[in-house]
């Protein structure tokens, strides 16, 4: 592979870019008096969990929020746009459905016009998970999930990008998961769509760094929200139309579909909302590429440190090496 197309990279404007990153700082920490009057916040998937949970807490600290859900109008915007008004909150409800270009293309255009320019933070949060063996989701579940998990968050990426290049800083703040480093059977392609999240989003981190933008990647591990009412909706529907020929295969599993149960989870889905305040107030360069959220395991923790590993040694020293070692703060 040739890399002569990369050497501006690791020339002037990667070291550029790396002259003003701090390397090896704490890790981000939550502070509840901070102000983030003056910061502008785009955020997906906030008609519940841990979208609303973030819209609130940024706005209530001084943050311009525009905070978007699919499918308008519904009752959970006008409860948003009620809260605002109540609180004098600069929080603003826009519709936008990730799987729709036009409306991701519309809702940030915008967004940045309310805001009189580009878009400080993007928050790619909006999700769904679809349960089931492999072989049971057939391509409707398959397109749906991918389209929503990876399409979704690259669809808002390609929408803000040109602004926040423009303003020369930005951060985008990826919503994964503990499944997108490592894998439970009968979970259906929910790992394989936070994998791939992953892959993009730390693609995007290197390939950003000249620009002054920050990527951050939370890995939350099980909280109680709306999304396992959500699944279970999606898995049902799945169940229904699944193939006798593949699902035969599975029948304790096929039998579950749909039935699964969050209640039991007491972790507080705040963890969530603070972390990525946390990220938005750490110094621009200072930011961790993956964050770890959770109130039990955290297992992926030495996958991470592992490729942040093998990534500095196996290009640490190539063209792109200014570019890794920037995200790695190595």
């Amino acid at each position: 592979m040739s890399l002569d197309r990369r050497t501006l990279l690791a020339g002037a404007a990667a070291t550029a870019a790396l002259s003003t990153r701090q390397v090896g700082a704490a890790e981000p920490v939550y502070t509840p008096d901070i102000s983030f009057k003056g910061t502008s916040v785009l955020i997906t998937g906030c008609s519940s969990g841990f979208g609303r949970l973030t819209a609130e807490l940024l706005a209530r600290q001084g943050a311009r929020v525009f905070a978007t859900m699919r499918a308008l109008p519904r009752p959970e915007a006008d409860e948003l746009t009620a809260l605002a008004k109540a609180e004098n909150l600069d929080l603003h409800v826009i519709g936008i459905d990730v799987t729709e270009l036009p409306q991701v293309n519309a809702g940030v255009m915008e967004a940045e016009r309310i805001n009189g320019g580009p878009i400080d933070v993007l928050v790619n949060n909006a999700g769904i998970g679809i349960t089931s063996p492999v072989e049971v989701q057939d391509m409707t579940a398959t397109r749906l999930i991918f389209d929503t998990n990876v399409f979704g968050p690259h669809r808002m990426a390609r929408a803000v990008l040109p602004g926040m290049r423009k303003a020369k800083s930005g951060l985008i703040i990826q919503i994964s998961s503990q499944l997108g480093r490592v894998i439970v059977p009968h979970s259906g392609h929910y790992s394989a769509t936070k994998f791939a999240l992953e892959a993009m989003s730390e693609q995007l981190a290197y390939e950003l760094v000249p620009h002054g933008i920050d990527v951050s990647i939370i890995e939350p591990g099980g909280y109680p929200t709306k999304v396992w009412v959500n699944r279970n909706a999606y898995s049902a529907e799945l169940r229904t139309r699944s193939l006798k020929s593949h699902s035969d295969g599975y029948p304790e599993q096929v039998e579950q579909m749909g039935k699964e149960d969050g209640s039991g989870r007491t972790n507080d889905p705040m963890d969530v909302a603070r972390a990525i305040a946390s990220l938005i107030a750490q110094p621009p360069g200072t930011r961790p590429l993956r964050l770890p959220v959770s109130g039990g395991a955290i297992p992926q923790t030495p996958i991470n440190r592992v490729t942040a590993e093998v990534q500095t040694g196996w290009l640490g020293n190539s063209p792109y090496g200014p570019l890794v070692k920037a995200v790695h703060g190595r």
